[in-house]
């Protein structure tokens, strides 16, 4: 929370919160590090804002880890049904103004990496399409562990 407290519901400041958000999964990404970051991105000029900052060559020409954007899509019937905070009834009350999908627009993804259906997929079978993904495109290699000699 300390990162973005001071941050509401309006466009701009959901534009600030993904710009944080990504220069510090970028520093993550740079250290060759795996950020997975999950928050509400209505808009695809702040995602593509991130996938940019994320694509940026780094000093050398060297690449650190890539964008991998997953959309995490679920009905706002099924997301309302699961909202635990009570802010979808408050934003349709009116008391939370610009809240997406009720008083404001969602910018539904053109080309994610990943596109998951929380709706119809359990949490485990979306974790491992996720794994799945990133092992396929070798995210996940790691050198083989070092055996004790006996």
């Amino acid at each position: 929370m300390g990162l973005n407290r001071d941050l509401g519901f309006s466009p701009r400041d959901r534009e600030e919160n993904i710009r944080r958000i990504a220069e510090v999964a970028k520093l993550f990404a740079d250290s060759c590090t795996i950020a997975i970051t999950s928050f509400i991105s209505p808009y695809r000029a702040d995602r593509d804002f991130a996938r940019q900052l994320h694509e940026a060559d780094r000093p050398g020409g060297e690449k650190g880890v890539p964008f991998v954007e997953v959309w995490i899509d679920v009905p706002v019937e099924v997301a309302e049904q699961r909202d635990p905070k009570g802010l979808y009834k408050k934003a349709r009350e009116g008391k939370i103004p610009e809240f997406t999908g009720i008083s404001a627009p969602y910018e539904e993804p053109l080309k994610p990496e990943i596109h998951i259906h929380s709706d119809k997929t359990s949490v485990e079978d979306a974790v491992k399409q996720i794994v799945d993904y990133l092992e396929q495109k070798g995210y996940l290699d790691a050198p083989p562990p070092v055996k004790d000699e006996e």
